[in-house]
């Protein structure tokens, strides 16, 4: 009798209880004392965002902590000039070739234009067997008279120019016999020298004479390369 009597009073106590905290049904999870109860069916129809889902914290403790640097990529880049603003500016690295490398792949029996078969054949008539840096010198002259203001405007200009080159004759140029390699390797010289790819070591020089010439000249002395000297 007794038992059945505490079983009663215990069962009576948990339901007061339940009444008492206003609860329908069983709980489901423990609220926060930060908020106000939401039911299943509220809380089902709420979207789904960083403050319904009770991330903030979690967000503000990642962004408290020091961010780890990021891994970087190394690759290979050309020269670096820093310019007198503090600006830097990136060039790329220009490829080094001799002269003869040039010379080899440049080298053919046919010209692309009328100035630079001028160019050739000046080449060829004045300097065919010098040293590939004289023969570029002596392109380089016949380029620089062009641009200088002072004779012809153009290479084939500079090249009939009367009483400068001993081979012209009335203003004709003689043409090479295309086969030999004397004459490629002038074409090579006149494409290179245009294409201002070599310097051929005579800077700015305007004037040159055989070695067993005896001009008397009072001009500034460049060079000396091969059987050439080499003025400004």
């Amino acid at each position: 009798m007794r038992r059945s009597f505490r079983a009663a009073a215990l069962t009576a106590a948990a339901i007061g209880f339940c009444t008492a905290g206003g609860l329908a049904g069983p709980s489901i999870a423990s609220q926060s004392e930060a908020g106000p109860a939401v039911s299943y069916t509220e809380h089902a129809g709420m979207p789904l965002t960083a403050e319904s889902l009770g991330l903030n914290d979690l967000r503000d403790a990642a962004s408290s902590q020091p961010a780890s640097p990021a891994p970087v990529a190394t690759h290979a880049v050309a020269t670096t000039v820093t310019t007198p603003e503090g600006d830097e500016i990136v060039t790329p690295e220009r490829e080094v070739r001799s002269l003869s490398e040039l010379v080899a792949d440049y080298a053919g029996s046919q010209t692309p234009d009328s100035e630079t078969d001028c160019l050739a054949r000046a080449v060829y008539w004045e300097s065919k067997g010098e040293p590939l840096s004289g023969q570029l010198s002596v392109a380089e002259v016949i380029i620089n008279r062009a641009q200088s203001g002072r004779f012809a405007s153009t290479i084939c200009g500079v090249v009939r120019q009367p009483s400068q080159f001993s081979f012209v004759r009335r203003g004709y140029i003689p043409q090479p016999p295309s086969a030999s390699r004397d004459w490629r390797t002038a074409v090579a010289i006149a494409r290179i020298a245009q294409e201002d790819l070599a310097d051929g070591g005579a800077p700015r020089a305007l004037y040159f004479h055989a070695r067993q010439a005896r001009p008397g000249w009072r001009r500034t002395r460049v060079a000396t390369i091969g059987n050439h000297i080499f003025y400004r």
